[in-house]
């Protein structure tokens, strides 16, 4: 190979290829709906389409790019797509795309301050202004990375370290400081000798038995351990009962544990429920508990008028996350872990090696001493197309097109006696359940049986309708378990989501439904609603 060849790809047939890509991004956006939303394939389908070699030389951008077409695309499950109506439906836009394109050929190093104050500068800038929208105080202040899962591993960290602390040993001061924490005994000092070295007591974590199972994760990344994590049982609209959290760090100190930290959650993954915030805030005071709220999907709706409820208990916290890939509409991936004194973060995991002792500038921020990484890419720039693109008030309307949406299939749900809500619809999430038609009551001495036969039979029919759609391309929805039941879930968040989109997945799920049970059992829908549920104007929760 030459030296002539050497180096990057000449500026004009760059220029052509990004033209060439330009149109391939806008054709794939508007022809979208064309696609399959899933494929059908078995497991390795794609790999058997690919050379198990890598080329010894190089191939030119337009086979790669026909490769894209003919592979990659119809091997995906398309969350773009506007009948993709599973998990929570986070959303790509134009605006997003450009983000994108911005970013990849600048590709800074966004560690430090001086190694890039654009990125270093921008991300205080954008973490700050999502901190105003969602009414969040000024106590606190963020960092950005790439999910929720990471961001609550911080949180805990900085939980972990607090409460080793104790109070009858000498403070280690500030001018003292040799890698352990400000303020901290230095006996005590988790991140300086570890669990066992420190004398940790066993440490315990509580959630809910609807939230995520990061906080399970991140005790085990923690070396707190899978167990440390309680459970605690949720009330009848899934939300934390906060009586048996009381109990149960009652007992754990009983039985000489640690309480360490309540993970609250406002959007459950299942239903989207929200805990009573408040009350678990003021139980976390009161017993002097680090309380994490994981914000991840409910955060971003905080922004809208009629859901500023969901701020009440928030000044308790001392950490909350919120990921903008959900619910402001930032392509994945993008989430803000945000600190009461961001400096209890820093002070866990701030090290700088001497060789970047020089690139550090103490006087501003440098976000790598804010977790465990040390290249980071920079995310705020999409955020910032994003936002300045659509605008508080455009980022508003689309969440309110959500939350009418998700509304108004609980009402076409209400009026198919076949199916029920499993869940009162919440945001952009939707819980439901096929039942079948009316049957009559059990006789005495024979077994409780559903609409469409038994309890076990309709959980299976409901799995089964779900993975019928979904191998059928036409559209795409999950399921989960609520109280042992399967039910159907349907989560909202596509901006190319539309009301004609969300008509159409419906009638494909009573035409599926039609097929799953015997023709005698389908029933007429019904013209009243069964289901008292709220408008978007909710009532003021704790």
């Amino acid at each position: 190979m030459s030296s002539s060849s050497l180096g990057d790809t000449p500026p004009p047939e760059f220029r052509k290829q990004l033209h060439e890509l330009a149109d391939w991004i806008a054709d794939f956006r508007e022809h979208i709906e064309r696609l399959c939303v899933a494929p059908n394939d078995k497991p390795g389908a794609i790999r058997e389409q690919i050379p198990k070699r890598a080329p010894e030389q190089g191939e030119p951008f337009e086979r790669i790019l026909s490769d894209v077409d003919n592979i990659i695309v119809p091997g995906m499950v398309h969350w773009s797509h506007p009948m993709f109506l599973g998990y929570f439906g986070w959303t790509s836009t134009a605006p997003g795309i450009l983000g994108e394109i911005l970013t990849a050929p600048l590709n800074v190093n966004a560690m430090t301050w001086r190694t890039c104050p654009a990125a270093t500068e921008l991300e205080t800038v954008v973490v700050d202004w999502l901190r105003q929208w969602v009414g969040l105080s000024d106590e606190f202040d963020g960092v950005i990375y790439d999910t929720a899962s990471v961001g609550i591993m911080h949180a805990l960290a900085a939980a972990r370290e607090e409460v080793a602390r104790e109070a009858d040993n000498p403070v280690c001061h500030a001018d003292e400081l040799q890698n352990t924490q400000a303020g901290l005994p230095a006996s005590r000092s988790v991140r300086k000798y570890g669990l066992v070295g420190a004398g940790a007591p066993r440490l315990r974590i509580y959630t809910s038995d609807q939230a995520h199972s990061s906080a399970a994760k991140a005790a085990i990344a923690l070396g707190l351990g899978e167990e440390n994590v309680i459970r605690i049982p949720s009330d009848d609209q899934f939300r934390m009962d906060v009586n048996a959290l009381g109990q149960s760090i009652a007992e754990d100190r009983r039985n000489g544990l640690q309480p360490m930290a309540v993970v609250a959650t406002m959007g459950t993954t299942s239903t989207a429920s929200v805990d009573p915030v408040r009350d678990i805030g003021n139980l976390c005071r009161q017993e002097k508990i680090w309380l994490h709220i994981d914000a991840a999907y409910g955060g971003g709706f905080a922004m809208v008028p009629e859901y500023e409820w969901m701020r009440k208990g928030w000044e308790l916290a001392d950490s909350i996350v919120i990921n903008p890939h959900k619910t402001v509409f930032v392509p994945l991936d993008f989430s803000v872990l945000y600190v009461r004194n961001l400096e209890r973060l820093r002070r866990v995991f701030s090290l700088v090696p001497e060789y970047l002792c020089g690139d550090t500038v103490e006087a501003e921020k440098n976000y790598m001493d804010y977790g465990i990484q040390l290249g980071r890419r920079f995310r705020a720039l999409k955020a910032w197309v994003i936002w300045r693109s659509l605008g508080r008030a455009g980022i508003v309307a689309r969440l309110r097109q959500q939350i009418r949406l998700a509304n108004l299939l609980a009402d076409w749900i209400n009026k198919d006696d076949r199916f029920e809500l499993s869940a009162r619809p919440s945001m952009g999430v939707v819980c439901f359940r096929f039942t079948g038609a009316a049957a009559p009551s059990p006789r005495p001495g024979t077994a409780a049986r559903g609409r469409a036969g038994s309890i076990d039979r309709i959980d299976e029919i409901n799995s089964d309708i779900v993975e019928r759609i979904n191998a059928s391309g036409r559209a795409y929805l999950t399921q989960t378990k609520l109280r042992g039941r399967t039910v159907m879930r349907i989560g909202l968040g596509n901006v190319l989501t539309t009301e004609e989109h969300l008509r159409k997945g419906w009638e494909i799920i009573q035409e599926t439904a039609e097929g799953a049970q015997p023709k005698s059992q389908i029933s007429k829908p019904k013209s009243q609603t069964n289901f008292n549920r709220p408008g978007p104007k909710r009532a003021e929760r704790n």
